[in-house]
């Protein structure tokens, strides 16, 4: 548990104290409730319940609908309308699994560039971070497979189009690929794989949650200011934090009840508004699409993928350098988890002494411009692969690389950061007065 000097749960009954000694899940619930927090934390810190609400809405989802679905390629598609139509509250259960998914993204994603933004990647919070990163990795396949699942157009020709990424390693690939299809192509064997590891991979999640959420409690939360809470004594620790109940508990299910009001709104109104119409006509292997679209919160990395073509002089050199084992195919893989790479090692990457971007003026603008780089990946990926769009998606992709590999290096030696608050109380106090006036006045202790 963290460092931070604070209270201990100690039992006041026998009963209490009996179970403590052999069993102290109380005491880690209570540590956990009352771990003291940085009290200047502010609105983006409130999507960790958000992840946590979405992760036990769709493995509760998840296992209902399960009891009705029937994981053959010849009687999903009939099973998810079967769902739909007959069973009690099915279609509510379906639409809420299938948009608790892009609430859960829109969260991570959300989570992952406060992250980037505020420096809580720099040590002693590595771990945290690259456990972080696993979880999102993990999510991306259960999303893909649980994608898979329904066994309609889109589904079955998304699962070609991924599965046979593999394909393209060399020498391992074609292996890889056969042993996830369970064959030579999609079929039954695949749906059966893809539905064992969708059932399974959130109970993983769900176990590094609990390590992610250990690892941030032993090294403390991240704050705005990247200042570190003072451990020379409890006094000096409680000025610069409040317990986590109930100040923040109350402050994230307040967030996590607004977030939900436009989360059934949109469950209850347009619940099909994120998904592809084609994945309402069953599978069809002699029918392709016109356009195969993953869901929407691939499309970034998607249109990494298709960005490096054979035209491109970067797959070029590395065709001739290589022989031609890295072809245009095999870069684009590379350059799709290439992508995701580059933020797991952001703490290597970053050379910058300061933590907070709050403080780094030439950093704000490189980071507002990867955000929307971003958001223009992600209609880049809805797009067809033709120009305009291949160039677009080629420069975006460009940007995305140079932001972590070489401005975010270069910005910790050329920056100069601004002054910093020496401690958390000095950076509560500049937003709300001395904290008793701020109480007083009936302010949170949050932007």
């Amino acid at each position: 548990m963290s460092g931070i000097p604070h209270d201990h749960y100690e039992p006041s009954t026998s009963g209490g104290r009996w179970l403590h000694k052999r069993l102290p899940i109380v005491g880690l619930l209570y540590d956990t409730l009352m771990i003291p927090t940085p009290k200047n934390l502010n609105w983006m810190w409130i999507w960790g319940i958000v992840l946590a609400f979405c992760l036990v809405l769709q493995i509760a989802t998840g296992i209902v609908l399960v009891m009705h679905y029937t994981p053959h390629v010849d009687m999903a598609f009939a099973s998810i309308e079967h769902i739909m139509r007959n069973v009690n509250g099915g279609y509510m259960l379906r639409y809420l699994h299938m948009n608790g998914a892009s609430l859960f993204f829109v969260a991570v994603y959300a989570h992952i560039f406060r992250g980037l933004y505020y420096g809580s990647y720099k040590a002693p919070r590595e771990i945290t971070w690259i456990i972080g990163m696993l979880i999102y990795l993990l999510m991306m396949g259960t999303a893909f497979m649980g994608y898979v699942l329904p066994w309609g157009q889109m589904s079955f020709w998304g699962a070609t189009v991924i599965t046979g990424l593999f394909g393209a390693i060399p020498l391992i690939g074609e292996p890889i690929q056969t042993w996830l299809l369970g064959g030579p192509a999609v079929g039954n064997p695949t749906l059966n794989r893809f539905f064992s590891l969708h059932y399974l991979l959130p109970f993983i999640i769900a176990g590094l949650v609990i390590v992610h959420i250990w690892a941030f409690h032993t090294t403390g939360n991240n704050n705005p200011t990247g200042v570190e809470v003072r451990r020379g004594s409890r006094a000096e620790a409680e000025r610069d934090t409040v317990p986590f109940w109930p100040y923040f508990v109350i402050k994230d299910l307040f967030a996590l009840v607004v977030i939900l009001v436009v989360f059934f709104a949109i469950v209850g109104f347009m619940p099909n508004y994120l998904g592809h119409p084609d994945n309402y006509i069953e599978a069809n292997p002699l029918a392709t699409p016109a356009h195969i679209v993953p869901e929407w919160y691939f499309l970034p990395f998607y249109a990494i993928l298709r960005a490096f073509t054979s035209d491109v002089w970067v797959v070029q050199i590395a065709s001739f350098v290589t022989g031609g084992v890295i072809d245009a195919k095999f870069f684009g893989v590379l350059a799709m988890f290439g992508a995701i790479a580059v933020m797991a090692l952001v703490p290597w990457l970053d050379t910058s002494s300061v933590r907070s971007g709050r403080y780094r003026p030439m950093f704000k603008w490189w980071f507002a411009l990867l955000v929307v780089d971003f958001v223009v990946l992600m209609w880049l990926g809805a797009m067809p692969a033709e120009e305009p769009y291949a160039t677009f998606s080629l420069i975006a992709s460009a940007y995305w690389f140079a932001y972590f590999l070489v401005i975010l290096p270069l910005l910790g030696v050329i920056e100069k950061p601004l002054a910093r608050p020496e401690t958390i109380e000095e950076d509560f106090e500049a937003h709300y007065g001395p904290v008793d006036d701020a109480l007083n006045a009936g302010s949170t202790p949050a932007e």
